[in-house]
């Protein structure tokens, strides 16, 4: 019986999915808001997945080689790279930490994984997030 017990107390511990972790609220609710990116992207609603970040010039974008300011541009440059449902293909985040910086900011260091009939993509992340408005909001994201 304690075996029994034992296994099941290991398995509610490292159970669940990679977006289930969080500790308090604020880090609830950040997965909250990345569970919803997943979401809107697999359904290839780049708009839906873009209401996740800051919707402002000063919003940071890092990816490969190139930086990309603001919202907007954010958004046409997925356009761009991401035409159709073959090159969004279905997106899963496994988010590896989530760290506060301060009491209005965490920074989350992930992968994402893209099925898709275009080629899979795979690729790792560290988002900024900061509370605006009383709202999580990606305001810097780098992805690789």
């Amino acid at each position: 019986m304690k075996n029994k017990f034992l296994l099941l107390l290991i398995a509610l511990f490292f159970g669940g999915t990679s977006l289930t972790f969080a500790q308090n609220k604020d880090e609830k609710a950040i997965i909250e808001l990345m569970k919803k990116q997943e979401a809107a992207w697999s359904k290839g609603d780049l708009e839906g997945f873009m209401q996740g970040y800051w919707q402002s010039d000063s919003l940071t974008y890092y990816s490969g080689a190139r930086i990309t300011k603001g919202w907007q541009t954010t958004l046409d440059n997925y356009k761009k790279g991401y035409p159709n449902q073959d090159y969004t293909g279905t997106l899963k985040f496994i988010i590896d930490q989530i760290t506060p910086i301060n009491e209005g900011a965490y920074y989350v260091m992930g992968q994402y994984h893209l099925t898709r009939k275009a080629g899979n993509a795979n690729g790792t992340f560290m988002i900024i997030f900061k509370k605006i408005n009383g709202v999580w909001k990606i305001v810097a994201d780098s992805s690789c």
